[in-house]
This record gives C-alpha cells, sequence and structure tokens, in this order.
C-alpha cells in the first residue's frame, strides 16, 4: 500500500502554500509518515527545496512575496530534479490567480497538476464560472481537456470531485466512492495534493501509485464519515484514517 511505502520512507514535502490550511496539511502529511516543511520566504525557499524529496506549490492564498518564493523554488527544484506539484486554487477566479498560474506553468516544469474542474478549465482556457475557491459552473469536456493539459505541460493530471479523473496523457481512470462531507471541510483537496506530492517520490510507478492515492483517499472520507456525525469531528476522523491506513490498517 502506498501510505505505508511513504511511511517507510518518510520524504520530506517542501509546500508553500495557503495559510489557511497549512496546518491541516502539516498534520495530514505526518499522519502517513511524511515529513512537511511549510517555508515559504525568498531568502530560504531555494535552500530548503535542495533538501526535499519533493515540491507542494499551491495558490490558495495567493500574493506577490509568495509568487516570488514559488517561481525561485520551483526552479530550483527543476535544475536538481526534484518533483514539482501545482495546486491551482481557484485558477479562474481572477485575472491575477489565472495569469500566475500561466506563468508558473511556463517557467516551472511540474510532474502532476491536482485541481477541480473550475481550476482545469481556467488552465484550459474554457469558459467557466468559478466561485470563489469552489468549481463553480460550466461545459467542460472533462476527460478530453485534462489530457490535452497533460499532453501539454507533459505532466500527470487530476481533476479530483465526487469521481476523481487522473491521466498522464496516454492512460486514463475513474475513480469512484469518497464522501460529500469531504467537501464540508476546509482543505481536503489540498490535503490530497500534498499526499500525491508524498506519494508521486515514493517510488516508481508514477500512474499506478497516484491512482491507488486517490482510490485510499475516497476510503479515508468513507471511513471517516462513517466514525461520527460531526463536521468538526469528521476533520480529526480523516487524520484517523490516514495514520490507520499508513500503518497497516485494514483498507
Amino acid at each position: 500500500m502506498i501510505f505505508q511505502t511513504i511511511r517507510k520512507q518518510n520524504p520530506l514535502i517542501h509546500c508553500i502554500t495557503n495559510y489557511v490550511v497549512a496546518n491541516f496539511q502539516a498534520n495530514g502529511l505526518l499522519a502517513i509518515g511524511a515529513s512537511p516543511v511549510m517555508a515559504d520566504d525568498s531568502h530560504e525557499v531555494e535552500e530548503m527545496v535542495a533538501i526535499a524529496s519533493g515540491f507542494l506549490i499551491n495558490i490558495g492564498t495567493l500574493n506577490e512575496r509568495m509568487k516570488e518564493s514559488m517561481l525561485l523554488a520551483g526552479k530550483k527544484a527543476n535544475a536538481l530534479g526534484i518533483p514539482v506539484i501545482l495546486d491551482p486554487v481557484a485558477a479562474g477566479a481572477t485575472t491575477y490567480r489565472k495569469q500566475t498560474v500561466q506563468q508558473l506553468l511556463e517557467e516551472i516544469k511540474f510532474a502532476a497538476i491536482r485541481c477541480n474542474i473550475g481550476e482545469l478549465a481556467a488552465i484550459a482556457n474554457v469558459e467557466w464560472q468559478q466561485k470563489g475557491v469552489d468549481s463553480g459552473s460550466g461545459s467542460i469536456s472533462l476527460e478530453l481537456e485534462a489530457q490535452q493539459v497533460a499532453q501539454l505541460y507533459n505532466c500527470i493530471v487530476i481533476v479530483t470531485g465526487e469521481k476523481d479523473f487522473i491521466t498522464d496523457g496516454e492512460h486514463q481512470q475513474w475513480v469512484t466512492g469518497g464522501n460529500s462531507q469531504m467537501t464540508e471541510i476546509t482543505g481536503t483537496g489540498c490535503l490530497l495534493s500534498a499526499i500525491c506530492c508524498a506519494s508521486y517520490v515514493s517510488g516508481k510507478k508514477l500512474f499506478d501509485q497516484l491512482v491507488e492515492t486517490l482510490s485510499l483517499y475516497k476510503k479515508v472520507a468513507e471511513r471517516a464519515a462513517s466514525s461520527t456525525q460531526y463536521i468538526g469531528d469528521f476533520q480529526i476522523a480523516v487524520l484517523n484514517e490516514l495514520h490507520r491506513l499508513s500503518k497497516g490498517g485494514e483498507e
């Protein structure tokens, strides 16, 4: 199981992420045995990413200071062959976000992009009405656009929602399951991006590892929802389930 592999390898995952979810992401990575570091100052990000196993860029609370750090660390990671994952939070909500994501994609080579359907639409330049950080509404051929983005940027594209879709531009797979309570607390998608980063760097069967990660995360949601009826407890239950599975608990 990929979560157990992550625990054995204990990869250092450098996250330049948003302050709404930084704590949840860090605890989620710790729950599966990874080591998180959330350094985002331009004076140290190149040095920090140089000792990391993987690097996550999450634009949830985007600002110019953070953007500079993302570009510095991303280019340094590329130079050192360290995989970089992009979470383009609310990429289509504002012009600034959309332009920033395009700049990141132009200047940094990403190993994978983890997004929702609205963020995919923004990257693919498809007409879409994004609702803040939520996916919003519109019409898009998800499979086709995801494949084209994967081919264009030579990366794996993961589009999460009620059902998850993953493609490397050649292979593709849908992943079902989960529970709607995951949408009622903040940070579950952001945490998944961080876990995908840890998963990516923990083996050589990259596509299969990420498919398994998505499937396990759906199971985490199901088991967490079955263990509590209260939304505050649900977030704790998610961390508990991640920890249990990484320690060899039954799926």
